[in-house]
Parts: C-alpha cells; sequence; structure tokens
C-alpha cells in the first residue's frame, strides 16, 4: 500500500506534509481543516491552520496561506493567493490572479475582482475591491 500523502519544503525549509482532500482531491496540509463539501481543485493547495467551510471552492492552482479562513460558499478562482491570517466571509467571489495580502478581512458577499492585488491588512466592505480603487471600469 503506498502513501496517502505527500511532502513538499517550504521556503524556511520546513517540511510539509500534504493529504488529498475527499472532493476534488486538492492537497490540505496537516493541521488544516477543510469541510468535505467543499471542493479543493487538485492543483489547489492549503497550508497548516487554515480553514475552509462548508461548500467553498477553492480553484486551479490556488494556495490558501497559513491560519487563513475561507468562508462558507465562498469562490476562489484561478492562481489565487489568500494571505496568512486572512478572513474571507461567507459567500465572497475572489477573480483569477487576485493576490490578497495577509491579515485582510473580507466582508461576507465582497467580491475581489481578477487580478487585484489587496494589500496586507486590508479590510474589504461589500463594494467590488478594484472599482472602489480606479482599477476597473
Amino acid at each position: 500500500m503506498g502513501k496517502s500523502y505527500v511532502e513538499f519544503e517550504d521556503d524556511h525549509g520546513v517540511t510539509l506534509r500534504y493529504r488529498k482532500h475527499v472532493n476534488g482531491r486538492g492537497f490540505v496540509a496537516a493541521g488544516a481543516k477543510v469541510d468535505a463539501t467543499a471542493y479543493v481543485h487538485p492543483t489547489a493547495y492549503v497550508d497548516p491552520g487554515a480553514k475552509v467551510l462548508k461548500n467553498a471552492s477553492i480553484g486551479p492552482g490556488s494556495w490558501i496561506d497559513h491560519d487563513a479562513v475561507v468562508g462558507e460558499r465562498v469562490n476562489i478562482g484561478t492562481n489565487v493567493h489568500i494571505g496568512k491570517r486572512t478572513v474571507v466571509g461567507h459567500g465572497v467571489d475572489v477573480g483569477a490572479h487576485a493576490k490578497v495580502g495577509a491579515d485582510v478581512k473580507i466582508a461576507n458577499g465582497a467580491r475581489i475582482d481578477r487580478d487585484v492585488v489587496v494589500p496586507d491588512g486590508t479590510y474589504v466592505d461589500t463594494t467590488s475591491w478594484a472599482r472602489a480603487h480606479g482599477l476597473a471600469a
């Protein structure tokens, strides 16, 4: 019988162990909690201490960093990074290639447009982040 996990070394030389999530087969680190109803794409990663709640969807190539929380019914697009200790409220939509910094708080129902960078420590309300900052038409 083969291993039921894979190991990767992080930037600091620490080996992290990931298992495949039952729904989508994405990588979930030891110490992360991902609800069985959440979808984690096979090329997505959820790091230690992170939580992904009911019916959330983590898209291809996306990365949920250490101790982040992804709320219920959240849709994380392709190649998105959710930073350390960030809290993504329920029903949020995060567009493809968005980079959300550390310690960000995103309100329930908010939208992060594609290709946007949300700086560390930002509070995002229910308006579109890119539109509110003159980055979208």
